[in-house]
């Protein structure tokens, strides 16, 4: 059985018709060609497939898109804004936070979503926040780094009215 669903995806609305079991997983990356979000564990264990909704942190190979009508999803693909990098992605390019980078877009919107709700947050804060996205690459040394540059040129630009 199949139903129409109609989801906004990184500020945009998309209608798509889907079998009711489908995951938002497999929405975003069959049906709306979303591949930034990641296949991992599909048992919610390694935050590798993690979105946003409503600036919450999801794990999309659990969620059921027929669930998530009238809120606003967020992919790795829409962090970035008019071409320029969000600031989270641009201190992981600039610290080499990710390696291989199959875990990076989950961390990185675990990490938006904590800069949201904490714009300048303890290590430890970043710590708990993060503890559920698993990376087998990195000693997640350059990952808690690019959190923390990135809050501190955010609160910055926020403290100088919004300019870098």
């Amino acid at each position: 059985m199949k139903t129409r669903l109609s989801l906004c995806v990184n500020g945009e609305t998309h209608d798509v018709l889907v079998p009711v079991h489908k995951t938002l997983l497999e929405v975003l990356r069959e049906d709306l060609d979303l591949t930034g979000t990641k296949h991992g564990c599909e048992l919610g264990e390694c935050g590798t497939c993690t979105v946003l909704v409503d600036g919450v942190p999801v794990l999309s190979c659990l969620a059921l898109p027929a669930e998530l009508e009238g809120t606003e999803i967020v992919t790795v693909e829409g962090m970035a804004r008019g071409g320029e990098l969000h600031p989270l992605q641009q201190a992981f390019a600039e610290l080499g936070a990710a390696q291989c980078g199959y875990c990076t877009p989950g961390v990185l919107l675990t990490a938006q979503a904590l800069l949201a709700e904490t714009p300048v947050p303890t290590r430890e804060q970043i710590r708990e926040a993060l503890a559920g996205n698993l990376c087998r690459c990195t000693g997640y040394t350059k990952i808690l780094d690019a959190v923390e540059l990135a809050a501190l040129r955010t609160s910055a630009a926020g403290a100088a009215g919004g300019r870098s």
